[in-house]
């Protein structure tokens, strides 16, 4: 994409990618809501990586993960276009996601990714591994 379009449609196109509040992450707080589970805070900037939903007092820190964007390893496809800076910007993304497991886990955090697919085919199998962790 870099090389691809001018740097002002680039920007516009990725300003619309949200990062916080994505569907699936909707979906799964209306699922814990309606098991009764409330006690959670969205997008925690005091911990690492921001975590999409956490709950303080049980130390649990949920991610929901896109298939694309975190390199899924059942759902990822490679780019068709412009691979070299897309893989390299997905690779970032996945040494990130590491990084930040580890220092939350280091502080006593149960660190829960959950895939995009998930949310899509099964959000039930998601909100069940949660609730078992509460």
């Amino acid at each position: 994409m870099s090389d691809c379009y001018p740097q002002d449609i680039r920007s516009r196109v990725m300003s619309n990618i949200r990062s916080k509040n994505t569907k699936p992450e909707v979906q799964l707080r209306k699922y814990l809501w309606n098991r009764g589970c409330r006690s959670y805070r969205i997008h925690n900037k005091d911990l690492p990586g921001k975590p999409d939903i956490v709950f303080k007092k049980k130390k649990i820190a949920i991610f929901i993960d896109g298939c694309f964007w975190h390199k899924c390893p059942l759902d990822f496809q490679e780019p068709q276009s412009n691979k070299k800076y897309w893989m390299k910007k997905i690779q970032s993304n996945v040494e990130r996601d590491k990084k930040v497991n580890e220092q939350l886990q280091s502080d006593g955090w149960i660190v829960l990714r959950i895939w995009e697919h998930t949310m899509k085919k099964e959000p039930e199998k998601a909100v069940d591994m949660i609730m078992r962790l509460l």
